[in-house]
């Protein structure tokens, strides 16, 4: 009879897959060109062949978004809130482990078969006992010469130790029981074996005797009435020993190995409780990278354990798990200043820019793609890469791509328009087969993103954070038919923004409410009065709105007039906050 080997812990392959994921994402606060170029680019991506490409938004949606995601039956983007570095990006999952009824031998093969330093100790339900490293092996293994009784000591059941063993049962009674064993050489006389044992008040009824073929040795141990006999080196057994041993319920069991191998290889059949650690930390995968390396000072800890909120085990991190690099990939479309990126983008990789904006701060650790075009969408950039590479993306995507063209142009009204524009339209509206006159009335009569939202959310629909001369400053931006809603709700939209302003520890904080039908705007301004009082546009209420004619586009229009008042400040030295916001600088959201 020969017992089944003890299984290791079951491995949890969650986190297997979370590396190999790109991540195409627009900017903050997301509008319609930025959703639809990630949803497109990624559309592009897989035609060419690329794998775990996934289209993303770190911000919501809004009315026009969502009647452009329902007419090309497209899902929302996966939502993005942070991609700081966290325990589950650089954790080693699936981790090695041993359930907590493994011997000792079964834990050093698995520590010597996968080369690690830690091994976790886990219950049936893979909840974490404690930890074994070699080291404790080592100190529990090592002679202690002053402690013989402690050096013949071992936890374990017959079982186990056939299991260590690969031995066979000859006899074998109670297999299973878990009992404290002591283990004995029958290499002395007959007359004189069992007298040490006496001295050192082993009870015969623990004693497990390692002999080879010696009859005598044998007999006189069963009629003794030790708990099990081990003949060493698989000699045979003469039936009247075995019988006798029958009589005496002494347990004989078969090892291959020779003497002195089978007495080593007993004790490490102990069980793990008087080698586990039980003083070990855990870490949640979801927790920052930032906040887990305190936690790995001097004299600190070599390892933490990553479990759920129950306990289980999901992975282990350890000091050099630290010094890897991040798996995280972004491919940043319709942006490329870290300020819009979703945060934690200065933390990973970022492969690929695909903008139209104007050129931010900006660093990388290696050569990225980087296409940036004068055009009027980023939709635009991407439709053109189909056209490049010969390729002809499906109906859906092409209105996905027609959406964010007509949406970031005004149908090609706005000043950002180029001819490239208008042939990229034309070119997706014969594929998707959709008129792009009726597909702009369809967008833009989708709803006041101010009458469906809260103030708040209004001033951050479309929000972007810029940097200038030293001074750091916001600009929302929100297209309505006609100024009738603004005005409506103008008290309350003025306070969210100066909220914003604070929030974000910003100069100024801008809102431009363009009218589509117009092609006109107002522009509302909380923050340095210095910077308001140098606005020339005219005043329309209380210094804080101006009217802004002809004015439609933050990007080609707006922006570059705010940098040169800006400049204009810096250079008679009267910048905003003295050439810094007045408010301390918080943290993106």
């Amino acid at each position: 009879m020969k017992p089944e080997a003890a299984k290791p812990a079951p491995i949890d392959h969650k986190f297997e897959a979370v590396h190999n994921v790109t991540y195409v994402v627009g900017h903050k606060n997301p509008d319609a060109d930025a959703i639809c170029s990630a949803i497109a680019y990624t559309a592009f991506k897989e035609q060419q062949g690329e794998k775990g490409v996934v289209a993303a938004r770190c911000g919501n949606s809004n009315a026009r978004i969502d009647t452009i995601l329902r007419r090309f039956n497209q899902p929302l983007p996966f939502y993005l809130s942070d991609v700081s570095p966290r325990v589950h990006d650089l954790m080693i999952s699936p981790v090695v482990s041993v359930e907590d009824t493994a011997t000792c031998a079964e834990a050093l093969e698995m520590i010597d078969r996968h080369g690690v330093s830690v091994l976790p100790i886990t219950n049936t339900k893979r909840k974490i006992k404690g930890t074994v490293t070699l080291g404790q092996m080592g100190s529990f293994f090592v002679p202690h010469i002053n402690e013989p009784r402690q050096m013949r000591q071992v936890h374990t059941s017959l079982g186990r130790i056939m299991r260590s063993l690969q031995a066979k049962a000859l006899h074998i009674v109670d297999e299973t029981k878990l009992e404290e064993l002591f283990v004995r050489i029958g290499a002395m006389d007959v007359g004189t074996f069992w007298k040490i044992s006496e001295r050192e008040n082993l009870p015969p009824a623990q004693s497990i005797i390692i002999v080879g073929d010696r009859r005598d040795v044998q007999l006189r141990a069963i009629k003794i009435g030790i708990r099990a006999l081990i003949i060493s080196g698989d000699l045979p057994v003469d039936p009247d020993v075995l019988k006798l041993a029958q009589k005496h319920d002494v347990s004989v069991i078969s090892s291959p190995h020779d003497t002195a191998t089978t007495a080593w290889v007993v004790r490490t059949a102990s069980t793990l409780d008087r080698v586990i650690d039980r003083n070990f930390d855990t870490v949640n995968a979801d927790t920052p990278i930032d906040e887990v390396r305190k936690k790995f000072g001097p004299g600190s800890t070599h390892a933490l354990l990553v479990t759920d909120e129950a306990g289980v085990l999901q992975g282990i991190l350890t000091k050099s798990d630290l010094l890897k690099p991040v798996q995280t990939r972004l491919v940043l479309v319709d942006h490329n200043e870290m300020t819009q990126a979703v945060n934690g983008a200065e933390d990973v990789t970022i492969t690929e820019i695909i903008d139209h904006h104007r050129l931010g701060a900006l660093n990388t650790q290696q050569p990225i793609l980087f296409i940036n075009e004068p055009v009027g969408s980023t939709c635009t950039i991407v439709a053109d890469l189909f056209r490049r590479e010969g390729l002809i993306p499906s109906p859906e995507i092409a209105g996905i791509m027609m959406s964010g063209l007509i949406s970031d142009t005004l149908h090609l009204n706005s000043p950002t328009t180029t001819p490239k524009d208008g042939a990229v339209l034309a070119w997706l509206s014969g594929i998707a087969g959709v008129n792009s006159r009726k597909l702009a009335d369809d967008i833009f009569s989708s709803g006041s993103v101010i009458l469906a939202s809260a103030p708040d959310n209004v001033v951050r629909s479309d929000f972007k954070i810029y940097e200038e001369a030293g001074v750091r400053f916001a600009v929302s931006q929100v297209e309505e038919l006609g100024f009738g809603n603004f005005w409506e709700h103008a008290k309350p939209i003025a306070t969210a923004l100066r909220d914003l302003r604070n929030e974000e520890g910003l100069a100024f904080a801008c809102l431009l409410v363009t009218d589509i039908n117009t092609q006109n705007s107002l522009l509302l301004v909380k923050g340095d009065a210095g910077f308001i009082n140098r606005i020339s546009y005219p005043h329309v209420e209380k210094e804080e709105i101006f009217d802004l004619p002809g004015i439609v586009s933050r990007k080609k229009q707006l922006i570059p007039y705010l940098g040169s008042v800006l400049r204009e400040m810096a250079a008679d030295g009267a910048s905003p906050g003295n050439s810094t916001a007045p408010f301390a600088k918080s943290k993106q959201r």
